[in-house]
């Protein structure tokens, strides 16, 4: 069943990618705004940070806006799914070939994941600008919450002891309902990994199983969610190319180069500045337009 989930995960990235390159040399010479400088930097250090496990949403989404290269805010969600899409591809075949986790389990979660994306998408595409400048401050705002529990061992504590690999039951069907939420809460922008790892923490799966199931549920969703949001042109074009090209550097980096890395630090540092980024963002959709 692993075999078939990065199948599945392949086919899905080509289905991605038709859309993409379509859609690209169809706007050919009208890619909007942006720097591919830039927004390759963005997507270099937000994914090597992706790969080891802080997330690259909240960064991306706190460092679109200090540099200023969206044309308008209602592209960040379709930016945030389409730019990520690649790099998030890489690192869950990573994972998924590395760390054992029962494959049912693995492929139950990942699915209901796709299927929740694929909903959320649909809705987000159709929200104006002032919603999704608000949703995304909420997000924001959650995300830099859920990163703070982790750091401070609460996320972790839920883990201590648990030795399970597979979810079978009630367990698994809490599990499958759970990733379906949190598949359809990421095309808005609400990062997918540290919700996900306190939910299989709590339904007493081992830690080290929530890295192929947080990574293959966003390479899962990711494509899908992209697709909707690029035939909607709910993206910002150049940037996402940028970010993509950056981000699979970020990721091999991160994956063959760098053990034990201390990201302490850096990772309030982040906190800090996406709650920031967060309330930035709450006061913009709340502003008469």
């Amino acid at each position: 069943m692993v075999a078939a989930l990065l199948t599945l995960l392949g086919a899905l990235i080509i289905y991605y990618l038709f859309y993409f390159i379509r859609d690209l040399a169809a706007t050919r010479g009208n890619w909007g705004g942006g720097s591919y400088l830039v927004s390759g930097a963005i997507g270099l250090v937000t994914d090597f940070l992706d790969t080891l496990g802080i997330g690259s949403f909240a960064p991306t989404t706190m460092l679109l806006e200090f540099t200023k290269q969206l044309d308008q805010d209602r592209q960040l969600p379709g930016t945030l799914n389409v730019a990520h899409a690649i790099p998030v591809m890489i690192e869950a075949f990573i994972f998924i070939t590395v760390v054992k986790v029962a494959p049912l389990t693995l492929f139950a979660l990942v699915l209901a994941a796709i299927i929740g994306s694929f909903i959320g998408s649909k809705t987000v595409s159709k929200l104006p600008e002032k919603k999704v400048q608000f949703y995304m401050g909420l997000a924001l705002i959650v995300t830099a919450v859920l990163m703070a529990l982790r750091q401070l061992g609460f996320l972790d504590m839920l883990g201590t002891g648990n030795t399970a690999t597979a979810l079978s039951g009630g367990k698994l069907i809490i599990g499958i309902v759970g990733n379906f939420i949190l598949g359809a809460l990421m095309t808005i922008g609400v990062g997918l990994y540290a919700p996900c790892m306190a939910m299989v923490y709590m339904l007493g799966l081992n830690p080290l199983v929530a890295m192929p199931i947080m990574m293959g549920s966003c390479a899962g969703l990711m494509p899908v969610a992209s697709a909707n949001f690029i035939k909607a042109g709910d993206y910002a074009r150049k940037v996402s190319v940028g970010i993509t090209i950056g981000g699979v550097i970020g990721v091999i980096i991160a994956a063959k180069f760098v053990t034990g890395l201390d990201i302490n630090v850096l990772t309030w540092i982040i906190i800090a500045v996406v709650i920031y980024s967060g309330i930035t963002y709450l006061r913009k959709g709340m502003r008469p337009a």
